[in-house]
């Protein structure tokens, strides 16, 4: 067996004993965070921090004329993922836009009610628990989760020029950044936790995002063909690549991404109070998104739809241990299937001339002065500077 963070020992023990292969390349990976980018943040770690925002900005939009200017590794980083892999397959991606637009809305229902949930059981909980970015700011960064799901899934989203791209390559450089601010603090324990946000917590969470999703919101409602499948995790997969997942720990298939899914889950260690905190608060959160901000009618719709959706996707053993409200099985289904989020909404004020996309995008950030390409510069999110 590999050296261990101390937090994982109980569990790889368990999972090496389902698939040994797996479970250690799971491990291995919960000591690497993004090899590339994290070597050259920390050669910018001297630079003024308006200068590193202007040549992260200039790469990302390829402002040549001020990139020129960047340090070299910054400059070499940026040449490297110009191209896309040779395995990236753009009309492969066709069928899993098509998937998307037309299962928006039970997509987004699952992503808040069983994936997020799932994702954040994990130890990833604890790096984005020490910042407070989703527990003060949690209506803005639901926000941007689906201002990102709505751009990669755009038609060409992921090419270069596009934003789908830009935003992948942001949470990468925010991912990096807030990797070298938590390794650095006093409270972060590397032999227990391992590296913050982990190259192993990644390729989890981006194998929830692709095929949980896709389990998730088949129990909403949505329907996919098998190419509508296949296309939706390619576009996941090649969003996690410019996020920085290694690809020796990023899934090449549905079903490659389905083991990852259960080996990793069984690698981690049960829920902590992180977890607890964080996923309580993005169920609650969610009503914001919707547009629902009177006390009764959130408390309504929070209690009555979305823990009972969530505790039927996610199964009573981890909704127990996230400490979600006592629902029967029965009850739960029961609301799952004659509970529509789409019918829901209808019924509570959306108005009938909206399209289904128009809905999304008002629920999606949309900064009137475009994206900002601005980096944390202190570990807790009400000390740094705006980003």
């Amino acid at each position: 067996m590999l050296n261990t963070p101390s937090g994982y020992v109980d569990g790889y023990a368990f999972a090496r004993a389902v698939d040994r292969e797996t479970a250690d390349n799971y491990i291995r990976h919960t000591t690497i965070g993004d090899p590339e980018l994290d070597q050259v943040m920390e050669e910018l770690a001297d630079l003024p921090q308006d200068d590193m925002h202007r040549f992260i900005a200039a790469g990302i939009d390829s402002q040549t004329e001020i990139l020129r200017n960047a340090p070299r590794a910054l400059r070499d980083f940026f040449e490297s993922i110009d191209d896309a892999p040779t395995w990236v397959d753009y009309e492969a991606f066709r069928p899993g836009v098509r998937a998307f637009m037309n299962n928006a809305v039970s997509i987004f229902a699952a992503f808040v009610a069983g994936t997020l949930i799932e994702g954040f059981a994990t130890k990833i909980s604890k790096s984005f628990f020490m910042t407070g970015r989703v527990i003060d700011k949690g209506v803005r960064r639901l926000r941007q989760n689906n201002r990102h799901q709505v751009e990669i899934f755009y038609p060409e989203g992921l090419r270069r020029e596009n934003d789908g791209w830009k935003l992948s390559v942001r949470i990468r450089f925010v991912h990096a950044q807030l990797r070298r601010l938590l390794a650095s603090s006093r409270e972060w324990d590397v032999d227990d936790w391992g590296t913050p946000i982990s190259a192993a917590n990644l390729g989890y969470a981006i194998a929830c995002f692709s095929v949980r999703t896709l389990v998730h919101s088949t129990a909403l409602g949505a329907r996919y063909s098998p190419e509508e499948r296949e296309g939706y995790c390619a576009i996941w997969r090649y969003t996690g690549y410019l996020m920085g997942i290694p690809e020796t720990i990023l899934y090449t298939t549905e079903e490659e991404g389905r083991h990852m899914f259960r080996i990793g889950f069984l690698c981690e260690p049960d829920p902590t109070d992180e977890s607890v905190v964080m996923a309580n608060a993005l169920i609650n959160f969610a009503p914001l998104i919707a547009g629902i901000s009177k006390p009764a009618e959130r408390k309504a719709l929070v209690g009555d739809l979305i823990y009972p959706i969530s505790r039927a996707l996610v199964g009573s053993e981890l909704a127990d241990q996230l400490r979600f409200p006592a629902h029967t099985k029965l009850r739960a289904l029961r609301t799952l299937y004659l509970y529509r989020l789409d019918t829901w909404l209808k019924r509570n004020g959306v108005k009938k001339s909206e399209s289904t996309m128009e809905t999304i995008f008002k629920a999606s950030l949309y900064d009137p002065a475009g994206i900002t390409y601005n980096l944390p510069d202190h570990v807790i999110a009400d000390r740094s500077s705006p980003w």
